[in-house]
Formats: structure tokens, sequence, C-alpha cells
């Protein structure tokens, strides 16, 4: 299989998009928002653009997400939104190669979902037999430098924007998997919720995603932090300012971390026994946003008593691996889900 270099690899995200291009590395990370004018159904900004619209637009523009739970929900407008990232990546020729692209799913999704992704990408210029699809943790333990290959078990945990995804990996097959539509967004919602109901304080999930990274944490911390928010208050319709500190965030988190926690926890309990001592032995690997919360690590070490480690770059984990599959292809051809399979 040769592969040409303009192949590129896409995270196709809930929260952001990353492509990755052959020889040149992550060359587009914005994230997966599109503003749209209803009226007319036209594509108005994608990316980092959109984003700074979102909560921001007059009646007849949304800003819409139009991937949920790492599935599309909106197939048109995630058309548009890959043909841009593909477009921004690479310029067309007429009579020039076009890209092998690989794109990643969610390892739970349904040969339904997995056509969606296929055509979307055909739609936005791809051709059907040059675009294959790799499942999520696959890409994110390959990215993180697990070896994928070896007879050994390697454990992934990858919390992204909508989902997370618990994998037991070993001779470059996934052996058993979770796939949880608890991440980022999750935690996000939960922050809203608990101000709303603690407070009486409407915030947007803007403003929660900044509390959540500023002062969100899953263990408790040896200094805890304040910070000051505004919103809306419920009561007089105003707007306020407030102050909270890390241990309101904590109780706010506590219902969807504990969901992930299990998740781990019914994964662990599926692996068999020879694997589950290499994993005692070489730990779990946290990638995805979600591996940024702080004191998710010793929170999961504490609940499971296994030693957890943090990938590198985290965020990058997933498209760096569908790139080290475009760089080594051979070696690593066994992970792609091919689109003959995907389409039957």
């Amino acid at each position: 299989m040769m592969f040409n270099a303009k192949d590129m690899g896409i995270d196709l995200g809930t929260a952001n998009t990353l492509v990755y291009m052959r020889e040149k590395g992550i060359i587009v990370n914005e994230p997966s928002v599109v503003a749209i004018n209803t009226d007319t159904r036209e594509v108005l900004a994608v990316g980092n653009e959109a984003k700074d619209m979102i909560g921001r637009t007059p009646g007849n523009i949304v800003a819409i997400r139009p991937m949920k739970d790492g599935v599309i929900a909106d197939f048109d407008v995630t058309q548009a939104m890959l043909r841009y990232f593909i477009n921004k990546a690479y310029v067309r020729s007429l009579f020039g190669p076009k890209p092998r692209i690989v794109i990643c799913v969610p390892s739970g999704v349904t040969e339904v979902e997995k056509r969606a992704v296929l055509e979307a990408a055909i739609a936005a210029g791809s051709k059907e037999k040059d675009t294959y699809l790799i499942e999520e943790p696959m890409a994110a333990a390959i990215g993180a430098g697990l070896p994928v290959a070896e007879p050994t078990g390697s454990m992934v945990v990858d919390i992204g924007g909508g989902t997370s995804e618990v994998a037991i990996i070993s001779l470059g097959g996934i052996v058993t998997s979770t796939s949880l539509r608890v991440a980022g967004d999750a935690l996000d919602s939960a922050i809203v919720n608990y101000i709303r109901k603690e407070f009486s304080l409407a915030i947007g999930d803007r403003t929660a995603e900044e509390i959540k990274i500023t002062i969100g944490s899953a263990y408790p911390l040896e200094r805890e932090e304040k910070m000051e928010i505004r919103g809306r208050d419920l009561v007089s319709g105003l707007p306020m300012t407030i102050e909270i500190n890390s241990i309101h965030i904590r109780e706010a988190l506590a219902e969807p971390v504990g969901s992930i926690i299990n998740s781990i926890k019914q994964t662990l309990e599926a692996t068999p026994p020879e694997l589950a001592a290499d994993i005692m032995e070489y730990g779990i690997t946290l990638t995805g946003g979600g591996a940024h919360l702080r004191g998710l690590d010793k929170l999961i070490t504490a609940e499971t008593g296994m030693p957890v480690n943090i990938a590198n770059e985290p965020l990058n984990c997933v498209a760096l691996g569908t790139g080290m599959v475009l760089e080594q292809v051979d070696k690593l051809k066994s992970v792609l889900i091919s689109p003959r399979k995907a389409l039957f």
C-alpha cells in the first residue's frame, strides 16, 4: 500500500478536530464548531472563529457542534466542517493523487454511525477506497507510545469531549473495551447544574469549562483554590458575580467522575488474568483532554490500586496515533477498520 505525502489522519472529536498530515505533524487543531445562518443554511464560520460566537449570536445565526457523544449529530454540518478542515490541510490539484484519510471513531459506534463518518469524508473530498477508520482508544494508545503490537496488555483511558473510552489492548487488537458517553461535556454540564442549584446562578457552558480548567479537581488539593464567576441571578434576573472554590467544583464533578471510575473497574473485571498482571506492572495510561483534570490519576490509583500515567500530550494522542498509523502503515495495518468491512 503506497501512501503519499498528502495523506492525513483526522481526530474528529466532539470538542476539537485535529488533522495530522504525513511528514508535517498536526497542522490543524480547532474546535468542532460551525456557525450557520438558519435562514439560508449557509456556513458562516468554522473552528476557532465559530467557537467565539457560541452563546453570543443573533437570532438567525447559530453556532452548532455537529458531533455529539463522539458521533455525527448533524450530517450536513459535519460534512461542511470536514471539507473546511481537509481544504485547510492541503491544496487540491487536478492531476495529483487524492489523499488517503484515516478517521477516528469511538469504539462503541454502530455500523450506521461508522458509515455516516465515511460518507461525510467522501462527500468532503476523499475517495471511498482510500478512507479508513480507526477506533479511538487504539489511536490514543499508539499516540501515547504504548506497545500495542506486542503480546503485553496495555490499558488506555481516553477522556474526550463527548465520550470516555476505556480499553485493554494486546497484539494489535482491542481485547475488551467500554465506551461511555460521559466525558468533558458531561463535566461542564455537571458544573452548570450545580451552580444553578446551589447558588441560583445561571452560567454558560464556556464559563463552566473555564471553571473546570481553572479550579476543577477529582481529588483533594494540597491548597484549595477560589475564583470569581459571573452569571445571571435566577432570582432577580440581573447579572451577578459570586466566589466559588475548588471544593464546590469537586462536589459538582463527583457523579460524572464516578461513572468514569466505574467503567474503568468494569473493564478491569472483564480482563483476562494474564493481561491484568501486565496492567498491574505497567499501569493505566490517561489520554484526552479529561486527563488534564487535576487529581484524576490519584483518584483512579486510590480506587483501583493500579499505577496511573498521564500521556505526554494527552490532547493530541489520538491525532498523533492516526499519524503514526499513516507513517508505519505496513506494521500497523491490522489496527485499521477497512471501508469494506465498515460497509457491511
